[in-house]
């Protein structure tokens, strides 16, 4: 397996400040010559490179260019994935690159962390931290909700919050 190292991508690939892309440095066949634009789209919306048969997430290339070395998790901060300009990637762990995360496509409520709980016949307020669901109560309305959820997500996320607007 290649070893995905600073000499290599160096060697490989130009890092354009302006787009965040990442450029080709040397022609390695037809179809992939010096000068192009690398990476493919990898179905999650991220960009994914070759280096020598292997696929390699764009980002990482490039924090690796721009540090030195590669940490397990990063993190996107504006949340689009394909925005690889380093000023918006950062490190980050499992749990705070969760935390970054928008509101879900299932979310029927609007609020990030608010849902309907039939049962209670009011919106259940809720946030994660480190796994784990906490429970924030019920409400009448969602706005009451939101608030509750808001303010607890700013004081346990931190510089990782989402509200999912």
């Amino acid at each position: 397996m290649t070893e995905l190292t600073l000499e290599l991508v160096n060697k490989l690939f130009r890092y354009d400040d302006k787009t965040g892309d990442l450029i080709r440095k040397v022609s390695v066949r037809k179809g992939s010559e010096a000068g192009q634009v690398v990476g493919c789209n990898d179905g999650h919306g991220y960009l994914k490179t070759s280096i020598k048969g292997l696929k390699y997430f764009n980002h990482r290339i490039i924090f690796l260019m721009h540090n030195g070395y590669l940490p397990p998790f990063l993190d996107h901060i504006d949340t689009n994935k394909r925005n690889n300009r380093i000023e918006n990637l950062r490190e980050a762990s499992i749990t705070q690159n969760n935390h970054n995360q928008g509101r879900r496509s299932t979310n029927t409520s609007g609020a990030k962390g608010v849902r309907w709980k039939a049962t209670h016949n009011m919106w259940s307020a809720s946030v994660t931290l480190n796994g784990k669901r906490k429970h924030l109560g019920h409400f009448r309305t969602v706005a009451e909700a939101e608030a509750v959820v808001r303010k607890a997500r700013e004081e346990l996320h931190g510089a990782f919050v989402n509200h999912g607007v």
